[in-house]
C-alpha cells in the first residue's frame, strides 16, 4: 500500500499525520451524500467495501472525559462497554457540537487520526481480524485505509470489544 495523495495538495490533518508517522496507506475518495442517514453506510456502499472493514469514528464522554470509540459501521457501539474498556462508570455521546470543536472535523468526517486535540481512543477488537481498515481521511467522501496496528498506534489506541450487532469475528 502507499500513499496517493494528490500532488500539490497538503491533504488533511488525518493524512497529514499518516503521512508524518511514515504509515503506508490509500485514499478512497468517493461521492458523498450529505442527506445519508449513515454517512459510514453509505461510504462503504459507496467504496463497494464489507461493512464491518469500515470503521466511524464517535466522540463520546466517559465520566466527563471525552473519548473516541472506533467501531465498524455494520455495528453499534456498546456505551457500556466502552466505559468499562476506558475504565469508567458511564459513557454516553457527546454534543455533535462539541464533537467537530474538539476534533476539528466536521460530522460524517470526523477522523480518529490527526484530530485537533488528542483524546482517549478505544478501538473494537474486530479491526485487528483484517490486513486493513477503512476510517474517514477526514472529510465526508474520503476514507484512509491502513493497517489496524498503525491506527491504533498512530491514536495511541487501546482494543476492546466496544461494538455490538456486529459478526462474531
Amino acid at each position: 500500500m502507499a500513499s496517493n495523495r494528490k500532488p500539490g495538495g497538503k491533504g488533511t490533518p488525518a493524512t497529514v499525520a499518516a503521512t508524518r508517522a511514515k504509515v503506508a496507506f490509500t485514499l478512497h475518495p468517493y461521492d458523498a451524500d450529505p442527506g445519508a442517514e449513515s454517512y459510514g453506510e453509505a461510504a462503504a456502499d459507496a467504496l463497494g467495501i464489507p461493512r464491518d472493514r469500515l470503521f466511524k469514528t464517535l466522540v463520546t464522554e466517559v465520566d466527563g472525559t471525552l473519548t473516541v470509540a472506533v467501531v465498524p459501521v455494520s455495528a453499534s457501539l456498546d456505551l457500556k462497554a466502552l466505559a468499562a474498556a476506558a475504565g469508567g462508570k458511564r459513557a454516553a455521546m457527546a454534543d455533535p457540537a462539541q464533537a467537530e470543536r474538539v476534533t476539528g472535523y466536521v460530522r460524517g468526517g470526523i477522523s480518529p487520526l490527526g484530530q485537533r486535540k488528542s483524546l482517549p481512543t478505544v478501538v473494537d477488537a474486530s479491526a485487528s481480524i483484517f490486513p486493513t481498515v477503512y476510517v474517514s481521511a477526514g472529510r465526508r467522501g474520503l476514507q484512509i485505509e491502513l493497517a489496524p496496528a498503525d491506527l491504533i498506534r498512530l491514536t495511541r489506541a487501546s482494543t476492546a470489544e466496544i461494538a455490538r450487532g456486529r459478526p462474531p469475528s
